[in-house]
Formats: C-alpha cells, structure tokens, sequence
C-alpha cells in the first residue's frame, strides 16, 4: 500500500516537474493585408482554393465573426500591436504618426524572454519597436522586386513580394534565433492589397473561369447617402472617374486594369510601373496580358458586359495574389511540422481588415458594413483547441495582444481595452462581450469614405456618419445580411433603435470615446 502511494506520489511529482519546466508556447502571427473573409475557401464562399490557409481552421478554429475596429492599413496593425483603439494609440488614420515608444505586446513578450521577428508589412513608419530582428517593407511596399529596410538598413531583393518574405521569415526560425528560447513571428505580407499584381507562376490562373457579380453590384445606396458619396467603384464611368478627388479613388484602367493604352487610346501610368520589373518579369506580364487587352479592346464593351468585364478583372488578380500567400502559409506549416514544433505553437491567420469583391458595386474597405468591418480569423494550437472548432463570438483585433499575453503567462496591462480570447476558443466558456465599437476617421481623403462609427451586436449594427453630414443607419443583420435596407426611424424598430443608441453610448462611455476626441482628430488632420 506505501509503496502504491509513494508511485503515485512520485509520478504527480514528475508530471508536476514537466509542467513548471514546459516552455510557453511559440506564436506565428501571419496578417495579410485586405484578405477579405470571402476569399478563403474555409468560408465556404465557393471562389478560390486556399488549402494551406484552411488547414489552421481543420486543425484547430475557424471564427466566423471576426471583426477589426477601424478598417484601414495602419490604424488596424496599431491596435493590433497596443490592444487599444485607434482614439487612444492614436493612429486614426495613415497620415498621422504612430509612436513606437508607447507599450505593445511584442515589447512585454521580449521582456519575458521571447525571440521575436516583424516580417513583411506593417505600414507604420519608424523602427519597428520590440523585435530583435525586423524585415519591413516601407510603406506599402512593391509586389515586385520589393526594398526591405532590415534591421534599420534598407535594401532592394529582387523576386515576388510574397515568396520573399516568406523566405525571410522562414530564415529567421531556421537560422537567426536562439532556438533554446520560445518564438514570436509576426509574418505579415503585402497581398493581397491594390493593385494586386500576381507571381508570375499565376498570372493566367482564373483564365478559364468568368465569376458572376454580386447580387448588389449595382446598388444605388437608396437611403444611404454616405455610401453613394463613395469614390471605390469598380465598374466606375469615364465620367464618375474625371470627376473623382484624385487619381486613386475609383478603378483605374493603368492601376487597377493593367491596361498600358486605356480602350479610348490614352496612355496609362502602368508603363511607368512595369519599369520597376526585370526584363524578364516584365516579358511574362506582357506575355499573359496582351492579348487579353487587346480581345477586351476588339469587343467594344459597354453597359453591364464592361461592369462584367471589370469585376472579373479585378477579381482574378485578387485571387491571384492570395495563392502566393496560400504557398507561403503552407510552406511555414511545413517547417513546424517536420522540425516538432506544431504542438507547442500558436497560429494564427487574420488580415488586417475585410474587403469588398464587387459587394455594393466596391472595391477596398474603410466602412462598417460587413464586408469591410469582417475579417477572416483561423487559429491552431493543438494543445487547447480542438481540430474543427467554430467560434462564434464576437472577436476584435483589439483582443490579440491580451490573448497572445495570456497564453505566454505574461501579466495583462490594466489599459489594454481588448479582452483575451483564450478560454473562447478553448471552448471552456461561452461568455463573452454582446457588443463591439468601431471608428474611422479618414476623410476627406482617397474613396471619400466619410468618417464614422457605430456599435455591432451579434444582430443589430447602428452607425453614424458625421463631420460634414449627420446621418444614422441602423441594419438588421439577421433580415438584411447585404445592408441594404436602412432600417433607423422605421417605427417597427423603435425599440431597438432606443437599445442599440443606449448601446452606443455606454460603448463610448467604457473605451474613453468622445465629441472632443473626433473634434480633435478632424483639426489635426486638416491642419497637417
């Protein structure tokens, strides 16, 4: 009987050994930029094959209500990196500045002995803060032939945008950390952002292929009178597009079309574009292109066939640039598996926002509807969360810097406006926020999206338009998935109407949103 009970003892002391000497789990953070949620096959959309991608969800989770707080490049990348929004980091848009010296969660991860790597896009200027190895692009980056600024030092790799920095960080894990310490990789690519421009292995992909317009193409935004002031129409007029603020609202036949010589004989900028192609790069898109301009040009389009025409163009070099990002996704899974390291680490694949695929007649993102404020969000970690999970709650990008911190064991900072997601996707509880808040202040600006902001439930959404309007809507997520129907005033939802304004308020109330602050940002962005 003693010696049962001193086996048993010493077995709980081994077990109990193990898990104080376990080390903390890895974490590969893989964004995208504008990856719409409808562009991953594990959606069920029906529109491409991205294998490796849904992979993560058939191996762990795939959440179905995936939301950002302000749907723009580097607003969305700042409250990912803080865990606060915009109006407190204070990146509200990607004109002003984002201060590096403030806390995030790459920082508190390396303090706590992490390894930690930035690779590929993260759009913030400055030296990215918390890394001991970073590889970002400037800016936006170029799909081809892209300059990097390593470590502080820029340089110029030749080669596709994607697999580089795939290559990169692949590098990184094989031969520039110190492998006796747990990993941080934030493996972030350029693709599949405008003017999506595909690898050359892709270029003919979807030839074969014509892709049937949404149901909403040609909306005419009855009721919504911010949505009609858009300027991110694909299937733009000539007349729509000259009287656009700027070069970089609408679909562009150079941009957007890769058109050198427009239908109407003009030359374009694209010229100016291939330029930074080798001859080679260059001789491929030539070959791939030219003669499907030349068959658009000899068929004398107009109306609906060329709104066709442009939404299928577009959307084929959208897809396009997401296989390349699908291989790289792959390729990293690859590495863990065969090198042991998939048990003991987290991945996750998100992007930065959503984006519209011919919803509303749309490209690009900025407004709350769904299509823009949703994102796709799939996440692996064998050892809490089971192969198959779906995940209903309503997560934000506010929440990955606490969700990372939680998993790591490291303390959580009383500020941080996020929440972790942890014990929600490990299916221990099922309680979670009813709500979420959202902003976004660019304007006036390229699209002319009017700034805005509103509260989302999991079936109601209230949002209000404001600065040089003072317009309310309010949808029925559960009637009208499309937002079509502005349902704010309608006396049916008089009730409603009263909750989701108290909503709205108490939401402001809880993350420190005010009058002032939109005030605030509104003089500094035209006084810059």
């Amino acid at each position: 009987m003693k010696k049962s009970i001193l086996f048993v003892f010493f077995i709980s002391f081994l077990i109990s050994c193990e898990q104080k000497n376990e080390q903390p789990p890895n974490i590969v953070f893989i964004m995208s930029d504008d990856h719409a949620f409808q562009a991953v096959s594990a959606y069920g959309h029906g529109l491409n094959n991205t294998p490796n991608i849904d992979r993560i969800a058939n191996e762990g989770a795939l959440f179905n209500k995936g939301f950002v707080t302000n749907s723009i490049c580097a607003p969305s990348r700042a409250v990912m990196l803080t865990g606060k929004h915009s109006f407190v980091n204070g990146k509200v848009d990607n004109i002003q500045d984002f201060n590096w010296d403030q806390p995030n969660f790459a920082k508190s991860l390396k303090s706590a002995g992490y390894q930690t790597a930035m690779v590929g896009k993260i759009h913030l200027r400055g030296l990215p803060q918390g890394f001991d190895y970073s590889a970002v692009l400037p800016g936006q980056g170029h799909y081809y032939n892209p300059d990097f600024i390593v470590n502080g030092v820029k340089e110029r790799i030749q080669g596709y945008v994607t697999t580089i920095t795939t290559q990169l960080s692949l590098d990184w894990l094989k031969n520039k950390r110190d492998k006796n310490k747990p990993f941080l990789l934030l493996y972030h690519q350029k693709a599949p952002h405008r003017n999506w421009q595909s690898e050359e292995k892709y270029l003919t992909l979807f030839d074969d292929k014509t892709f049937e317009l949404p149901a909403n193409f040609f909306d005419n935004y009855e009721g919504r009178p911010a949505a009609a002031a858009q300027e991110m129409l694909i299937a733009a007029t000539e007349e729509q597009i000259a009287a656009a603020h700027g070069n970089g609202g609408h679909g562009r036949w150079g941009h957007d079309f890769k058109f050198i010589v427009d239908p109407y004989g003009r030359e374009t900028r694209f010229k100016k574009e291939l330029e930074r192609f080798t001859p080679e790069q260059r001789e491929a898109w030539l070959k791939a292109y030219t003669p499907k301009n030349d068959a658009m040009k000899a068929a004398n389009l107009e109306g609906k066939e060329l709104a066709l025409w442009k939404f299928n163009r577009y959307l084929k070099d959208y897809l396009r640039t997401i296989q390349s990002v699908d291989d790289g996704v792959g390729e990293v899974l690859d590495y863990l598996d065969e090198n042991g390291l998939s048990e003991n680490t987290i991945v996750v694949y998100t992007s930065d926002q959503g984006f519209y695929l011919g919803e509303h007649g749309w490209f690009d993102k900025r407004f709350m509807y769904e299509e823009s404020l949703r994102t796709p969000l799939l996440m692996r970690y064998p050892k809490e969360i089971k192969a198959g999970t779906q995940i209903d709650q309503l997560i934000q990008n506010l929440d990955f810097a606490p969700t990372f911190l939680d998993y790591a064991g490291v303390p959580i900072p009383e500020d941080l406006q996020g929440e972790s997601f942890r014990k929600v996707v490990s299916q221990e509880t099922s309680e979670w926020r009813d709500a979420i808040y959202y902003t976004y202040y660019e304007y006036p600006s390229v699209h002319m999206v009017k700034r805005h902001n509103g509260v989302r439930t999991d079936r109601y959404k209230l949002m209000h338009f404001y600065y040089d309007i003072d317009v309310w809507e309010m949808y029925d997520l559960e009637k009208d998935p499309s937002e079509m129907n502005n349902i704010y005033n309608d006396p049916a939802y008089a009730d409603v109407q009263s909750t989701m304004h108290k909503r709205y308020d108490e939401m402001r109330e809880k993350y420190g949103d005010t009058d002032a602050l939109d005030q605030q940002f509104i003089e500094s962005y035209l006084n810059r």
